[in-house]
Formats: structure tokens, sequence, C-alpha cells
């Protein structure tokens, strides 16, 4: 909050923060102090807490309150706790979405970027959607199917497999599956996948607006590591209208990375006992 606070546009910012019920009573100090936190944000327009009287869990818990957000408002900003924004993630996002408001085919603006080396256009689509601080509006949001099963038998009825997986570089199918089996309760595979097959895209910064503080393995469905570490922008980002078209050179920039990190995760010597990073990530999410 404090990272998000440094933003120029904060001050025209409604702030609304989502507290799932405690799944124990352990949990319950945790929520009291965050309500105790929320009562004395400063620097946004304002701050609401909606408190849930039970535990949704990470998947329902987003879900419902990304619509009910579209359905108040018409758009959304959306952040996890454990993401630190640029000072300049807002503006972005909000470039972004009234850049794109009426292109039906744009599902959503992404604000994180991975630690590639080579440059990356100023902005550039990709296909699908993605889920480390990213905005949508409820026209892109209401294609969002829940059913991961459904989704599955589309992608392999489509013969998009191998696409949404970045020609085998990443394991997004092998994830679906694990939602579907019940292994993980992941929203974000079925976000992606939703608007993958429906073929929309969604506009990422050249350089990432967002650090994940939660790759230290504190945070849901994230491995330990230092692989996906990056320092967020100290300049701002562009936002103007671009072609509606995946970026290939984009899409073979992450599909190079993605093959590293199934050789080396940590980028720090040769992955233990020669298993692919997705298959370390899978075994996790089935912990």
């Amino acid at each position: 909050m404090e990272a998000l606070s440094a933003n120029a546009l904060a001050g025209e910012t409604p702030v609304f923060v989502y507290l799932d019920g405690p799944k124990s009573e352990s949990d319950q100090q945790a929520n009291q102090k965050i309500r105790d936190i929320c009562k004395n944000l400063m620097g946004f327009e304002s701050v609401s807490l909606v408190c849930r009287d039970s535990n949704f869990g990470l998947a329902e818990s987003i879900i419902s309150g990304v619509t009910e957000m579209c359905e108040a408002y018409g758009q959304a900003i959306i952040l996890e706790d454990d993401l630190l924004t640029s000072p300049h993630f807002l503006r972005f996002m909000n470039d972004g979405l009234r850049t794109y408001a009426e292109e039906r085919r744009v599902a959503s603006i992404h604000g994180y970027v991975y630690p590639i080396k080579n440059p990356l256009p100023e902005t550039f689509f990709l296909r699908g959607a993605d889920c480390w601080g990213w905005a949508t509006w409820k026209r892109a949001w209401e294609t969002f199917e829940k059913d991961g099963r459904r989704l599955l038998l589309k992608l392999k009825e489509l013969q998009l497999e191998d696409a949404f997986d970045f020609g085998g570089a990443g394991g997004n199918t092998a994830m679906l599956q694990g939602q579907v089996d019940g292994n993980i309760n992941s929203w974000a595979i079925r976000w992606h996948a939703s608007t993958f097959i429906d073929d929309m895209l969604t506009l990422y910064p050249g350089r990432s607006l967002i650090k994940n503080t939660g790759n230290d393995g504190s945070g849901t469905h994230c491995l330990q590591s230092s692989c996906y570490d990056v320092s967020v922008s100290s300049t701002a980002v562009s936002v103007e209208k671009i072609a509606l078209s995946e970026s290939s050179m984009a899409n073979s920039e992450f599909r190079a990375y993605f093959k590293m990190l199934k050789s080396n995760p940590d980028q720090s010597g040769p992955t233990p006992s020669g298993r692919s990073y997705f298959s370390r990530l899978f075994s996790l999410f089935k912990r």
C-alpha cells in the first residue's frame, strides 16, 4: 500500500481491500491487524474494506471481488497483497484502460514483465491474460469461464495446447489439468485459458511496473525462487494505440525465458535431480 500510494494517481483512486475470512482461530489476530492497517491508510481518494464472514479461498475471493468491482464500475485494477508497484503503475493501467476500452479483442492490461535480457517494445500484446498486477473491463471479464474442464476440452478441440504452452516451453496445460483434477485452486489459469481460447490479447509494458515479493515461498502457488525478480521501472511507460496483434518478438523472448527456467530455475545452476522447473512447480501445487 505504501508503494501504491506513491503513484501520482493514488489520490484520485478509490481502493477496495478484500479481506477473506479466517481459515482458523489462529488467523483471527492477523485479520484484525489488516483491519487496523486499513483504517489508517492515507493517500487515496477513499479506502473501503470488504470483509468476508467465511473463508472463500484465493480463487473464489478474487473471482467474486473482480466481478463485484466490474459490475459497480465497469472496470477494475487488481493487485494481490504481495505485489510492489512502480510509481508509474496506476498511470499505465489507467492509460491502457482508456486507450483500449472499446477494443473488444483486448482482454486486459498487465503490469509485470519477466526479467527478459533483450529490450522489449514500449508496449506489446500477447495472447491470453495474466495475473500479477492487471486491469480489465466488465465486457472482457464476462468471458471468464469458471469450468476448467470445459476450457481444457476446448483447448484440445481447437488444438491450441502447443501455443498455450509457448511451444512446449511453458506448463499452462498441465496447470489447467491440475485445476481440473483438484490439485490446485487457480483462478488465473482459467482466466488465461478463457481469453486465449477467445483469441483475446493483453497489453504489457516493455519494462516491469510490478515486483512480486511472494516468490520467497510465502505466496500461494509460488515456488521459492529468485528467477522472477525484477526492478520496477523508474520511468513511465507510454501507452499509444498499437496494432491488435500478438508480438512475435515478445512471444519468442518469453518462450526463450521459459525454456531457460526449465533447465535452470534459479539461474544459478542445474535444476536439482534433473527435474524441470514446471515439474517442481506442479509438485508444489499438489501439496
